[in-house]
């Protein structure tokens, strides 16, 4: 099969079908307003992506407390929020009614930005301190979990991205690292138990099984004590951890899992490699394959990475140019049985019409990922983000924060 008809074929998501093995990233934006509920921007960008046709839509990771939170502006997904919210996914159905819809629920715990949060963890990481949270707060960030989730079913979307990758609070418990003497600490029983009783809680209170439950998985997060390390004080990889908690996720309904690696804060470019090195990509490969080769047929794994390939003009070496594209790479990978879809995240900020460009035999007007990483820029900077190199508004938004930049640090000098 050439890659048009591999990418383009439809897939079994959950109850639901995928048109075709397009995935969207959850990608954080930072442009709600001060309730956390979507702007005008925020409309603008997801109505874009929606009009790219693409198979699944992830929002961008939506938090389920104002209080510990990595972004000034990010979506929250609260009571409060549910009219916003319902409006938002309706207004989207009525743009595209074919792509399926999914909230990437998170608490950022360890990784809430202290100027205007407060930071919660487990267990102190080093340079990441902050309160040590009790059992009994923790139980109320569990509740609130399943909350978010209840609200997303009730706001129209289909389904949920319980995230466990990047270094949030979902890798938080499950990593190795966190030795706590608690219910969710220490043996790999207890943490791993986190994670189980969440999605049993979030199903019994969406009980509709058209309703899609699955997780973004940080395979290795490639520090010690990190997910997918064989001990808290080792960096070496050891998947036994992490293939048992699919599995047992899997068991308790996750119909699909995007696999992912590191945590930007610690290991930004194995999370996403960069123009100097985008051979931290092939990684991903393998990390994907480790999940194929280890869940049922019909359970969905999204491979992450391919926004680094481009149009193939990369830094890539030892490799036929026409092999190093991501459109091609992407769908070797799906033919080969590593993946099932291709997951789309800097790519979505460079051409959110992608999809419906390649399917409408547009290949050549498809606006490539450069890897420049500007975008990463503006997250840094807690600034509106999407792709300043095709995007003139968000050039002008990163040329406005540069220059703010320099003149605060002129102030301090």
């Amino acid at each position: 099969m050439d890659k048009r008809e591999i990418l383009l074929s439809p897939i079994a998501f959950g109850n639901r079908t995928s048109q075709n093995r397009f995935f969207i990233q959850a990608m954080e934006c930072s442009d709600g307003d001060p309730e956390g509920n979507p702007t005008d921007l925020t409309y603008q960008r997801y109505e874009n992506l929606f009009n790219g046709n693409a198979g699944v839509i992830t929002l961008e990771a939506i938090t389920i407390t104002e209080k510990n939170r990595s972004r000034m502006n990010q979506l929250f997904i609260k009571p409060q929020n549910q009219p916003a919210l319902t409006k938002f996914v309706s207004k989207l159905k009525e743009v595209n009614p074919k792509p399926i819809f999914l909230f990437q629920l998170t608490h950022s715990g360890e990784l809430s930005n202290p100027e205007f949060s407060k930071r919660l963890s487990v267990k102190l990481l080093p340079g990441f301190e902050g309160d040590v949270f009790t059992e009994d707060e923790f139980e109320n960030i569990m509740q609130d979990f399943v909350r978010a989730a209840k609200i997303a079913y009730d706001s129209g979307a289909d389904g949920i991205d319980m995230k466990m990758c990047h270094g949030y609070l979902g890798s938080q418990i499950l990593r190795p690292y966190n030795t706590r003497k608690w219910k969710y600490g220490g043996p790999w029983e207890n943490r791993r138990q986190f994670a189980f009783d969440l999605y049993e809680r979030i199903r019994k209170a969406v009980p509709d099984e058209k309703f899609i439950i699955g997780s973004k998985i940080s395979v290795w997060e490639g520090f010690p004590g990190g997910m997918g390390t064989a001990g808290p004080d080792t960096p070496v990889m050891n998947f036994t951890e992490i293939i048992d908690l699919v599995k047992g996720l899997e068991e308790r309904g996750a119909a699909f899992f995007v696999q992912s690696a590191g945590s930007p804060s610690i290991t930004i470019s194995l999370t996403q490699a960069d123009r100097e090195r985008p051979y931290f990509a092939y990684l991903h490969q393998y990390f994907a394959k480790v999940l194929r080769d280890n869940l049922k047929p019909e359970t969905v794994v999204v491979g992450s990475n391919y926004s680094v390939f481009g149009n193939g003009l990369n830094r890539l070496l030892a490799v036929n140019p026409e092999d190093k594209a991501m459109l091609a790479y992407g769908a070797d990978n799906i033919q080969k049985g590593y993946v099932d879809m291709v997951a789309l995240g800097r790519q979505s900020f460079a051409d959110p019409l992608l999809p419906l460009k390649f399917e409408e035999g547009r290949e050549d007007e498809i606006n490539f990922c450069t890897a420049c990483d500007n975008c990463l820029e503006l997250l840094i900077q807690q600034a509106p983000i999407g792709c300043c190199t095709y995007n003139k508004f968000y050039s002008n938004v990163l040329r406005e924060t540069r220059k703010e930049k320099g003149r605060l640090a002129t102030d301090h000098t």
